[in-house]
């Protein structure tokens, strides 16, 4: 795999629902970096196999991922909470893991020449798809304040589900991140840690910008 020099590379984990994706997303915008929602893959990958279950198998996941493409993973029913259930559960396959594996590495070590590095956010980015990345981040907050975030979400998104369940969704979502075999989500100690709970999008981010610029205007 090639890989380009001197570029910038930041490493987000989070459990669902945190707030890193629209953080990932704001970095990245400010610092001119390649972003890529790692989960987004897993839920496209989960959107497949409700929609195509007789031609669901690996050959098949491998020429989609092939094929992928970063505008692909904007798909709004990608967000559904069916999708996400099952993204959940196709994340454990060890086989899957792998392809998508491959295609994240990619992705964080050889963004296109016009971008000055790569974000990637997702449950195993700081220590397993990342490991050398100049800043790690593990974004949290708490169960309540990512349910609603996510309920509002789908709300706006015209999706009829309840608080309650999606309380439900989160709560076995984060069960499973954090108990899988294969790359389970975790902190690492390099890994800074910022709570979202209480905070607005741009107090976060102004906080995570005092650090990277602390770091790269030295």
């Amino acid at each position: 795999m090639i890989k380009r020099k001197n570029i910038l590379k930041i490493a987000i984990d989070s459990p669902a629902a945190a707030g890193a994706g629209t953080l990932a997303k704001t970095i990245s915008k400010h610092y001119n970096l390649f972003y890529l929602d790692t989960g987004k893959i897993y839920r496209m990958v989960a959107y497949l196999r409700l929609k195509f279950p007789n031609k669901f198998n690996q050959n098949f996941i491998k020429l989609k991922i092939k094929k992928l493409k970063v505008k692909d993973l904007e798909n709004k029913e990608l967000l559904s909470d069916e999708v996400g259930t099952e993204a959940s559960i196709i994340s454990k396959v060890k086989s899957t893991r792998k392809l998508v594996h491959s295609f994240q590495l990619n992705f964080a070590y050889n963004p296109p020449k016009k971008y000055k590095g790569s974000c990637l956010d997702g449950r195993d980015i700081t220590y397993n798809i990342v490991p050398d990345a100049d800043f790690k981040f593990f974004i949290t907050a708490n169960v309540k304040t990512r349910a609603l975030r996510r309920y509002k979400e789908l709300r706006s998104l015209n999706k009829k589900i309840s608080y309650e369940e999606v309380l439900k969704s989160i709560k076995k979502r984060d069960k499973s991140d954090y108990n899988r075999k294969i790359s389970p989500l975790k902190k690492t100690q390099d890994s800074v840690l910022l709570n979202t709970s209480k905070l607005t999008k741009r107090a976060c981010f102004l906080k995570i910008k005092k650090i990277i610029d602390r770091k790269i205007n030295t």
